[in-house]
């Protein structure tokens, strides 16, 4: 650990936001260059390379574009800045824990893992309905509440208190959470559609009952005994009265010139509603103009829903590369830090990295951070979601009888060429390169479980028999956060005018609706987030006792013994299990990195995660395809033998593997026990020196199947000693 002190570096290649740079157009020209400056590998640290999730989203801010279209009245999102439109007109909208779509996704997330429920079981709309106008408003109460409170704090204590100061700076940015708002009419919809609601079923205790006028009494004991509710006498004033005279009145006052003065065209509905959503009068006006209300009601929420529908559609490509790359640090889950994980984003799509012009730039980057003896920048894995995945068998409708499925111009996926002009660039570098298929109901456990994985080998034929074959990871099934049959979204009821005040309606019809279309996670992130996360020794020290802290994990076998049981990914099950038929299937064929949600127990305990079933790349083998496993240990000891040898000088060479104590293969030897031991019980490393070509070949012998390894030697001036 003391020469290569990282051996799970990643590189996603993918497009995050495309406002922000890129790998290629950071490295810029190359030509004339073999290797970047150590500047320009610093700056591309500083802009493209994260080390956790919090800091992806701050340094990619991804972010969805939006404008509102006269002509048709309708909101459109775009994931690229719209050009040729004046940037007042665009609105942007961050997708980070903030955003409702994201936050409810995360919550969904974890509460299936405590819960460690199948799809089938699993509540979905329950927590589906977070981004209703109902929960967004929840939301907003709290922050509401959090507001009061400081603010209540704040005002007991005097202005110079430094415990004063400190609650202004919290209350400066509440209020700027709150205030990002203002101007966002999409994000005040909810409040409005809420805050109507509230004023107008405010006389019925249940929302499916009647609203009746109100006048606010108050309650009295009349002449002959008798109760009675009279009203309440009004004050002189056409202020609303106030509860708590002091802060509440203060409060509103603060929002009220915050509206103002942020407020590009400012406009009386809203400040009111700013002001009434934040700092709520007791007192209520009781002057409804009811059709206008109801009227307004049913046109916000119609807007609300289409707009919601078609930010959804739209955002749901970015959302499912977001949730990729939390699911890629989440598997690093350990108390103890050592070696976690970073991931360098290219920020460009694959099929622009692998153009013949932008080639020589990857190839430059790889060739400083991978062909050099400081291991600091190298990259040891690589991600590449969703590779397309064409199946046959879709019938051609000539007329539509029924309603079907809209024809949906699908996403631009990553194309099996496009990936195998990759391939050819980073075999050169050893770079392991998982990749999966596109997301969809094609493509999920349920799938697997009932088509098994004949069409991910065939998808996968042009890739095997390859130079770069062993380099390559297909990663199956994707996961699933929410079904498609289980997606729709209740947004709220329409609402009718009746005799006595206004309802929500209970007509089917009336009921406001929208599908999500289903959400999902490539597999590629969460195997390249497992590998890399046990390549770290603290995080085998958790499930193992038997770790040395002096090796990663690069020989660690996730599919030996019970090691699959312990090294679990973080995600809940999803399907109950695959048939005997086909785990019999996979086994005999053993083809890529499979995962498995299967019960299982280990230690008397059920195991409630998914798990990595099989581990294996496309350098075919005698039993199917070889171990991951391999082609890491293989990597790492080429380049602790450049390291030692002072890039392979043949005496060197002969010291490494000799039988002296002091020689690294002696000491690997000596160390064998371990669950992360570069050479185990029944391994070997042998070599040969080849004079006449300079070569040296060197056998690595893992439970009796042989690796071949060849360097090229550099030839010393004085004689070789054996």
């Amino acid at each position: 650990m003391d020469i290569i002190n990282q051996t799970n570096r990643t590189m996603l290649f993918e497009e995050i936001n495309p406002e922000k740079l890129d790998l290629i157009t950071i490295v810029g020209d190359v030509k004339g260059i073999d290797s970047l400056s150590d500047d320009k590998i610093k700056e591309i640290n500083s802009q493209l390379l994260v080390r956790s999730f919090d800091e992806f989203l701050d340094k990619f801010s991804p972010t969805v574009y939006s404008f509102f279209n006269a002509a048709n009245q309708k909101v459109v999102y775009m994931l690229k800045k719209p050009e040729g439109i004046a940037e007042e007109a665009i609105s942007e909208i961050r997708i980070d824990q903030h955003n409702d779509f994201l936050k409810m996704l995360f919550t969904l997330i974890d509460t299936k893992r405590s819960q460690g429920m199948t799809n089938v079981d699993f509540r979905f709309e329950h927590l589906l309905d977070m981004i209703s106008p109902k929960k967004v408003m929840d939301d907003i109460r709290q922050v509401r509440k959090e507001i009061h409170y400081m603010y209540g704090q704040y005002e007991k204590l005097d202005d110079e208190d430094p415990k004063k100061l400190d609650m202004g700076d919290k209350l400066n940015a509440m209020f700027e959470e709150a205030s990002a708002n203002y101007n966002n009419v999409m994000a005040m919809l909810p409040l409005a559609i809420e805050d109507i609601k509230t004023r107008l079923l405010l006389g019925s205790s249940n929302e499916e009952q009647d609203a009746e006028a109100v006048q606010i009494g108050m309650l009295t004991i009349g002449e002959s005994g008798e109760l009675k509710i009279i009203e309440a006498p009004k004050g002189e004033s056409t202020e609303l009265v106030l509860l708590d005279e002091s802060s509440s009145n203060d409060l509103a006052q603060v929002f009220e010139e915050d509206y103002n003065s942020i407020t590009e065209s400012p406009s009386g509905y809203v400040k009111d509603l700013v002001v009434r959503t934040f700092s709520p009068l007791p007192a209520v006006s009781t002057d409804i103009d009811l059709e206008t209300e109801v009227q307004n009601y049913n046109t916000y929420l119609e807007f609300y829903k289409t707009a919601k529908d078609d930010f959804v559609k739209t955002v749901k490509p970015l959302v499912e590369k977001i949730l990729g790359v939390k699911m890629f640090f989440d598997q690093y889950a350990v108390k103890n830090k050592g070696m976690a994980p970073s991931l360098l984003v290219t920020n460009t799509k694959l099929d622009m990295i692998v153009k013949s012009a932008n080639i020589p730039r990857l190839e430059t980057y790889l060739n400083t951070v991978n062909s050099k003896n400081d291991f600091s920048d190298t990259i040891w894995f690589g991600i590449v979601p969703s590779v397309e995945l064409e199946t046959a068998g879709k019938v051609k409708v000539s007329r539509e009888r029924f309603k079907g499925n809209e024809k949906i111009a699908k996403q631009d996926g990553n194309t099996m060429e496009s990936l195998s002009m990759l391939m050819q660039v980073v075999k050169d570098f050893k770079v392991q390169i998982f990749f999966s298929f596109e997301s969809g109901e094609e493509t999920t456990f349920n799938n697997m479980a009932t088509a098994g994985i004949d069409k991910y080998i065939d998808k996968c034929t042009p890739l095997i028999r390859k130079e770069y074959s062993e380099y390559a990871i297909p990663c199956i099934p994707n996961f699933t956060v929410i079904p498609k049959e289980k997606s729709g979204v209740v947004i709220d009821s329409r609402m009718v005018q009746t005799e006595n005040g206004a309802q929500l309606s209970k007509e089917k019809e009336d009921i406001l609706k929208l599908w999500i279309e289903g959400v999902y996670v490539g597999a590629s992130y969460v195997a390249a987030g497992i590998v890399a996360a046990y390549q770290c020794p603290e995080y085998l020290k958790e499930s193992f006792k038997n770790t040395s802290k002096e090796f990663p994990g690069v020989r660690f076998d996730i599919e030996a013994g019970e090691n699959s049981l312990r090294a679990v990914t973080t995600m809940a099950k999803e399907i109950t299990g695959f048939t005997n038929t086909i785990k019999d299937s996979i086994n005999r064929k053993n083809f890529g990195f499979i995962f498995s949600s299967e019960n299982a127990q280990l230690q008397g305990k059920d195991i409630r995660r998914i798990t990595v079933y099989k581990a294996r790349s496309l350098a075919a083998s005698e039993d199917g395809f070889d171990s991951i496993y391999k082609t890491l240990v293989s990597t790492y000891i080429e380049r602790i033998l450049r390291f030692q040898t002072a890039d392979f000088k043949h005496e060197n060479i002969i010291k490494f593997f000799s039988n002296n104590p002091s020689s690294q293969k002696s000491m690997w030897l000596a160390k064998r026990g371990f669950i992360n031991s570069i050479i185990h019980d029944g391994d070997d490393m042998n070599y040969v020196i080849d004079e006449k070509n300079n070569l040296c070949h060197i056998d690595l012998i893992y439970n009796g199947n042989v690796k071949n390894l060849e360097v090229m030697i550099t030839k010393g001036t004085s004689p070789v000693k054996v």
